[in-house]
């Protein structure tokens, strides 16, 4: 802190001048020595080697100068890194004292009672509250003071690896040892890079590293978090395969042969995932161009990774080795921060390797044995899938690589949903003591990833992120939900539009979503269902523009108003799959979401006329009957063991045991308090359609669900000011529609269409 960094600028000056001096005698030498062994009058083998001795000595005035600029350029890069970082040390230490904070001399931070008035002295000596607040304050002040300290040390480490480094002759062929260095860098980074590489490489032979080692390896990526030429020389340096083999080694130690420092090793996967993506942000740079060249070479390389290799112990698959792309999306999910463009090319690159129109191999990927527990799940085995988990997290380029586009011209979803294979674990089938290849099966976390980008690229919003207002949605998210939608029900984008009198096409969503195959998607369509309440429920009540039958193409019309055109039938297939589980959280989740949306519109509007009011009552009662019915075909009777002794009420945006859902879009208070009577004693009307569908009960009615419908529109008119008589007869649409929306959804589920 008191340091004078100016002295550093000072010595570089020196450092500049030196060389300076040093060009004055490498002049003077070429002229009155050097020169002699190449004129006229000294000729024969002894100017041959004069000539040759004289020539490494001019060099070492030329590679002198070089060292000495070197120097400067690193004694300036010092003094900038010491200044802006000393300057966040005093800003932290000021905000601290703004908090109410004093600090000492050795930077130990605590709450300042000297500057309370007596009445506050007075409180914080009686109220432990009070006092353990300001503990906790003084604690993440000393946390932030502590992490300033650390990044100067850390560049200070960093500053001396590169005066180290510099002065070190890096030609040994240069006719000197331990000459001037020639190949000097005028960049600390660089050098902090080309030690981290050092040590990594030590990793990569095996050889067993110091604690000291790891780490300087540690410090090297905090201290150049961030920094695009540490990153880009770092993994120049090592290139993509041995970038793939440090990673593979790393996941060795961490969970085989030195469990007991994991920590560390997951430390730098994460530091040296954070590098890759500082590296690659760039995605013009010669750089880029040629470590993606790199890994679709060493993406598809075989790698040895111990927990693939002893994952079989006997027979075939036992020292299985894996490929360059599983291992780099395992390291790519411990970093963020990725560019889209560099998600969409690795996504690509993977295809290309796999897809066998493209000449790929779609069984590139297998290996015996499951990663889906609790041990190894950690390992991309699917590299496309965990790569579309990492997608996920940067919503914007999950909506540009999966949107169809005008014309369907982008086939990534068309692909992942109806051409991919998904099963990547190869079986063994004994018959004694003969083993026989069997059928490939998937993991337990098949379409994890994708059902993640599908939630963030139809809806804009990262995974399981808090809900927002209701609203529509953009063309390009409309699209990509409104063919999936399509694809899962029909097999075709354009859903039931498309089929021909010779191949009717059969909506088997349901079906499809329940196989085991697809039970990691169901969470995420659910989410994105939900955020697609307005469109389903106009569509259920047949107000969409595409009506109740749907459209073949979504309903295009900019960044905000765009809408989902699918058939009726399949939202509710769609429905039904994705609730098929004994955790019917995702049922509830639409459920609650509609129920808010269209609370939300009946308090929201102002009614032109009765008409209007009973219109909008009709809209209520069908989608109410069409949940309804879906729910008693989900058995929501499972639901009977969450709900309390004390009260079975429920509220918009909660679980029946009081957990918060993630997810349900925001409504005013106004529609709060209405769709509380919505959803009070709410699982009773869904539980009086249990079995009707299975019974062929059809006809049976739902007093239940229509009494709630009565005190649903009941409060409705009471918040309202409204006329009893039309609020008697809005429930009575209400209740006549009901009828038609549970029949609605039981033909939807019952009869092929």
């Amino acid at each position: 802190m008191t340091t004078d960094l100016s002295k550093l600028t000072a010595a570089a000056t020196k450092w500049d001048d030196m060389a300076g001096e040093f060009k004055k005698l490498e002049t003077q030498y070429e002229r009155d020595v050097h020169g002699i062994s190449l004129g006229q009058t000294w000729q024969g083998l002894s100017a041959d080697a004069a000539n040759s001795r004289f020539s490494v000595t001019l060099n070492e005035y030329k590679a002198a100068q070089k060292e000495a600029k070197a120097i400067a350029a690193l004694l300036r890069d010092a003094h900038a890194q010491f200044v802006d970082l000393r300057s966040k040390l005093k800003n932290v230490r000021d905000d601290a004292v703004k908090a109410g904070m004093k600090i000492s001399e050795q930077g130990y931070v605590s709450f300042d009672t000297s500057r309370l008035s007596d009445g506050e002295r007075t409180a914080y000596v009686h109220d432990r509250s009070y006092q353990e607040s300001a503990r906790t304050a003084a604690g993440e002040w000393n946390q932030a003071i502590a992490a300033a300290v650390k990044a100067v040390a850390d560049a200070d480490d960093g500053v001396r690896i590169a005066l180290e480094a510099v002065v070190v002759d890096t030609n040994p062929e240069d006719g000197t040892f331990n000459g001037f260095n020639g190949g000097a860098k005028d960049d600390v980074e660089e050098y902090e890079a080309e030690h981290a590489k050092d040590i990594a490489t030590r990793i990569n032979s095996g050889e067993k590293v110091s604690a000291a080692d790891l780490a300087e390896l540690k410090r090297s990526f905090r201290d150049n978090a961030g920094s695009k030429e540490f990153s880009q020389t770092f993994l120049n340096s090592l290139g993509a395969s041995d970038t793939l083999k440090f990673t593979n080694k790393l996941n060795d130690l961490a969970y085989g042969d030195d469990p007991g420092r994991r920590k560390d090793y997951l430390g730098l996967q994460k530091s040296l995932a954070n590098t890759l993506s500082t590296a690659t942000r760039d995605t013009g740079s010669p750089f880029y161009k040629k470590f993606r060249d790199d890994l679709q070479k060493a993406g598809v390389q075989k790698f040895d990774l111990d927990v693939a290799g002893d994952k079989i112990q006997v027979g075939t698959g036992h020292g299985q080795q894996v490929r360059g792309y599983q291992s780099l999306i395992t390291l790519m999910q411990h970093g963020d921060g990725y560019s889209g463009r560099f998600l969409e090319d690795v996504a690509d690159d993977i295809r290309a390797a796999e897809d066998k129109k493209q000449g790929g191999d779609p069984d590139i990927w297998d290996l015996r044995g499951g990663f889906d527990g609790k041990k190894d799940v950690w390992f991309a085995n699917d590299p496309l899938d965990g790569v579309l988990g990492i997608m996920s997290k940067d919503p914007e380029t999950a909506t540009t690589y999966l949107d169809p586009g005008p014309g369907d011209k982008n086939d990534n979803l068309k692909y992942l949903l109806t051409e991919r294979d998904w099963s990547h674990v190869d079986t063994a089938e004994w018959t004694g003591n003969i083993e026989r290849t069997g059928k490939d099966t998937f993991d337990q976390d098949v379409r994890a990833g994708l059902g993640l980008a599908l939630e963030a690229g139809a809806t804009g919003n990262r995974p399981g992120a808090e809900g927002t207002e209701f609203g529509r949605h953009s063309a390009e998210q409309a699209r990509i939900m409104h063919d999936a939608v399509n694809y899962l029900d029909y097999g075709a984008a354009d859903g039931k539009s498309g089929e021909d009198k010779d191949h009717p096409r059969i909506g088997k969503a349901d079906e499809l979503l329940a196989k085991d195959e697809y039970a990691a998607m169901r969470k995420p369509l659910a989410n994105a269902l939900a955020d697609y309440s307005p469109d389903m429920v106009d569509i259920i009540d047949g107000d969409a523009p595409g009506g109740r039958a749907g459209a073949k193409d979504a309903y295009a019309q900019g960044d905000d108003d765009s809408q989902i055109q699918n058939s009726r039938s399949s939202l509710l297939r769609i429905m039904r799959g994705v609730s098929e589980a004994d955790d019917t959280d995702n049922f509830e989740r639409m459920y609650q979401a509609q129920q808010g949306y269209m609370s939300q519109e009946l308090m929201d509007r102002d009614f032109a006329s009765d008409t209007a009011v009973t219109n909008q009552a009709r809209k209520v009662g069908e989608v109410t009957g069409a949940l309804n019915a879906v729910g008693g075909d989900v058995k929501m009777d499972v639901h009977d063991e969450k709900i309390s002794d004390a009260t079975d009420k429920r509220f918009y945006g909660y679980h029946l045991g009081g957990g918060a859902i993630t997810g349900i879009p925001v409504i005013g208070d106004a529609a709060q308090r209405l769709v509380d009577v919505s959803l009070n004693d709410w699982l009773s009307g869904v539980q009086a359609e249990e079995g009707s569908l299975s019974k062929e009960e059809l006809s049976r009615g739902n007093d239940i669900a229509q009494d709630k419908l009565d005190r649903y529109f009941d409060k409705w008119g009471k918040e309202n000011h409204m006329n009893s008589d039309l609020t008697e007869a809005a429930a009575g649409e209400a209740r006549q529609s009901y009828v038609d929306g549970r029949q609605i959804a039981y033909e939807a589920l019952r009869v092929p269409s």
